[in-house]
């Protein structure tokens, strides 16, 4: 066993030290990590620094010897991957290349696991993954019954870059909705301060009150493409910021919840006849929001715009209110 020295590839880089660590010597635990780092032990470019610190391209990464852990489990046959779930991944994808994948991610379909979820995005990557490859990662995420746009890392080090960009704002991302009502204005921006709470179907968002804590500022340009008299109108919706639930707490906020959005429409009185004002008697009860375009700087460079086809039951309801929806353009970089 002897020290080793590193180099950061150009793919790796903004990855964590400590993620990269655990990626090159899986033997290494996070506690080990640590203490190397704390006491001098890894270095990078000769100098001290903590675990999670960024890496960059070029970077000489010093390791200690790595012991090899004494009764480590054996490594297991990777699992044969479902092939219906391979072919379900397959028919999502818009644009695939070396770094990222675009997929149309269908409604009712969550993007990770949780209580009760035994299918989902985050599982069905393995389909996706090449031979010798790493496993591509979500860089962020829909809900469960949005449809649309969903973007893919395919290594490590792309992951990074997407999530900086994601957070940097250099993301220009829109959505369609059809809402209940009709905004007035008709174009202009939605800016609440938002917070978490306990409501329908467990946690939700919504407007945060004067004395509320831990809010979260959430800003979203809407424009009216077109609408059936006051009754419903179909949104272009441009979020600036990236908060849970942004768009759906938002148009409720402006009395234009987004159809089928039981959770953050309201209940009406008796005098009001009754019923969730997100529901249209004659129109289809499941969620009309679409994830519709993205354009983001390509890891490669360049700029990469996908657009995605609206759903059946988005396609059904724009057809009976009589709206023409575009087709959806061709991928372009």
């Amino acid at each position: 066993m002897t020290v080793t020295n590193n180099s950061v590839t150009a793919d790796e880089a903004d990855i964590r030290l400590d993620r990269w660590l655990r990626r090159h010597f899986p033997d290494l635990t996070q506690g080990v990590i640590q203490r190397w780092c704390r006491t001098g032990q890894i270095r990078v470019d000769g100098k001290k620094v903590e675990a999670a610190a960024r890496l960059a391209p070029g970077q000489e990464v010093r390791v200690p010897p790595v012991p090899t852990r004494i009764n480590a489990p054996a490594a297991k046959a990777e699992p044969v991957f479902d092939p219906m779930l391979r072919k379900d991944i397959e028919r999502m994808v818009l644009w695939r290349d070396d770094q990222v994948i675009v997929l149309d991610k269908p409604p009712g379909l969550a993007t990770q696991g949780g209580p009760g979820i035994t299918k989902h995005i985050d599982m069905m990557l393995d389909g996706l993954r090449e031979p010798g490859q790493d496993r591509p990662r979500l860089v962020h995420r829909l809900d469960r019954d949005t449809s649309g746009i969903l973007v893919v890392a395919r290594t490590p080090g792309v992951a990074a870059k997407m999530a900086a960009a994601f957070r940097g704002r250099t993301v220009e991302k829109t959505y369609w909705a059809i809402v209940v009502g009709r905004p007035i204005p008709v174009d202009g921006r939605m800016e609440f301060n938002l917070v978490r709470t306990e409501g329908f179907r467990g946690e939700r968002v919504a407007v945060a009150g004067a004395y509320d804590k831990d809010t979260a500022h959430a800003i979203t340009d809407y424009h009216t493409v077109d609408h059936a008299a006051r009754k419903l109108a179909w949104l272009e919706l441009k979020p600036l910021t990236g908060r849970t639930h942004q768009l759906r707490v938002s148009c409720a906020a402006i009395d234009c919840p987004i159809l089928g959005d039981l959770p953050y429409g309201r209940e009406r009185t008796s005098h009001e006849g009754g019923g969730n004002t997100a529901l249209v008697d004659g129109l289809g009860e499941q969620l009309h929001l679409h994830a519709r375009r993205i354009s983001f700087p390509h890891p490669a460079g360049g700029k990469l715009t996908v657009e995605a086809d609206l759903p059946p039951h988005i396609a059904a309801t724009f057809r009976t209110l009589g709206f023409t929806a575009p087709a959806a353009i061709a991928p372009f970089r």
